[in-house]
């Protein structure tokens, strides 16, 4: 028998299969492996990231910094915001049909909270695309932690005479509540469009979080042929790794994203449609 491959090597082959969207032909080629070997480094690998590293990185961190960070971008006591994005998927073998999404294709969710500068705070993966947004979000444990006022510290601020939690911030495609605002729809006055301004530009950290996790590891942005046991592994993982670059403050090319974009014209994000419950708490 063969050495066993090295500890370094082994992370070598999966952080470049997982940034390239190549076949794993081409990267045993590069590392002088089979393709076999490549399928079992990413795993291994994305494993070891998933047991010891995902709970020291994806954290929330300093949340009086979370909270300063998205005040100065115009929103008060925000702690986060909140969204999903489709990874493509191969057809899995069982329940195929659950994981076809609005564009046809096979996808997953990914639902993530982010901070002000775009790092994950909270991940959900593994849900099939038949189910809403705002379902995968409230059978989250995020949803409970946040309804039971255990995910943030007890830090309110009164605007006019109402008390307001630490909020996070969605789209439509989520259930307005205390802890949750959302934009305005339909006719708006001055004032909601202001709001729904303000919203939307605290928001845009998330949109970009998704893009500069995808633009980074170009393999969630082309058809993973992963089992679909595997597949959660590997996307957490990566957004693992996104936050340790993103806090290393590693190299981000320009280049990157728009090799990014090119791929992904391929699997366009589906939309969501609108939920409408409110609560009286929330609307005040």
């Amino acid at each position: 028998m063969r050495a066993a491959l090295t500890v370094e090597k082994r992370v070598a082959i999966a952080l470049w299969k997982l940034a390239m969207p190549d076949s794993y032909r081409s990267v045993g080629n590069q590392f002088g492996v089979g393709k076999s070997t490549v399928g079992a480094a990413v795993i291994q690998v994305a494993r070891a990231i998933k047991d010891l590293v995902i709970s020291r990185v994806v954290t929330l961190g300093n949340v009086q910094a979370i909270v300063d960070g998205f005040a100065a971008m115009g929103f008060p006591n925000c702690g986060g915001a909140i969204d999903g994005t489709h990874i493509p998927i191969l057809a899995p073998e069982h329940q195929a049909t659950e994981y076809v999404n609005r564009k046809g294709y096979f996808s997953m969710l990914l639902q993530a909270l982010v901070d002000h500068k775009g790092r994950f705070t909270n991940i959900n993966v593994g849900w099939s695309r038949k189910v809403h947004d705002a379902r995968v979000f409230r059978h989250s444990g995020l949803f409970r932690k946040l309804e039971e006022g255990t995910f943030f510290p007890d830090q309110k601020i009164t605007v006019g005479d109402v008390e307001m939690p630490i909020v996070i911030l969605g789209d439509p495609a989520y259930p307005l509540m205390p802890w949750l605002m959302k934009p305005y729809t339909g006719s708006l006055d001055s004032s909601q469009d202001l709001f729904n301004y303000r919203l939307s530009k605290c928001r845009m950290v998330v949109e970009c979080a998704f893009g500069r996790l995808k633009a980074r590891w170009r393999s969630l942005l082309t058809r993973s042929d992963l089992s679909e046991k595997n597949i959660p592994i590997v996307i957490a993982a990566c957004c693992a790794l996104h936050n340790i670059c993103e806090s290393k403050g590693e190299t981000f090319m320009a280049g990157w994203e728009v090799e990014a974009n090119r791929l992904a014209a391929d699997y366009a994000q589906p939309d969501t449609s609108v939920v409408r419950r409110a609560q009286k708490g929330a609307v005040r």
